[in-house]
C-alpha cells in the first residue's frame, strides 16, 4: 500500500516539475523570438541611423545577446551602441 502511495506522489511531483519547466521554457522562447524580431525591425528601419549611430548589425554576438536576452537584451544593445560601446 505504501509503495503505491509513494509511486503516486512521485508521479505527481514529476508532472508538476515538467509542467513548471515547460511553462518557463515557453516564456523564454517567446522572449527570444520577440528579441530577434525587434533586432530585425531596428536594422530594417535603420532606427539607429536616426540618432547618428550605425545599425546594430547581424554578427554572432549581437544575435546571441538578442536571442538569449530577448527584448531586454536588445534594449541593452541599443543603449551600448548609443553610448559608443558597439559590439
Amino acid at each position: 500500500m505504501s509503495a503505491v502511495l509513494i509511486t503516486i506522489l512521485l508521479v505527481v511531483a514529476i508532472v508538476a516539475i515538467v509542467y513548471y519547466l515547460v511553462k518557463k521554457l515557453s516564456v523564454l522562447v517567446i522572449n527570444a523570438i520577440l528579441g530577434l524580431i525587434l533586432l530585425f525591425i531596428l536594422n530594417f528601419l535603420h532606427v539607429m541611423q536616426w540618432m547618428g549611430k550605425p545599425d546594430l548589425g547581424w554578427d554572432l554576438v549581437t544575435v546571441l545577446i538578442s536571442a538569449i536576452g530577448g527584448v531586454p537584451g536588445v534594449c541593452i544593445l541599443v543603449l551600448l551602441n548609443i553610448f559608443g560601446f558597439s559590439l
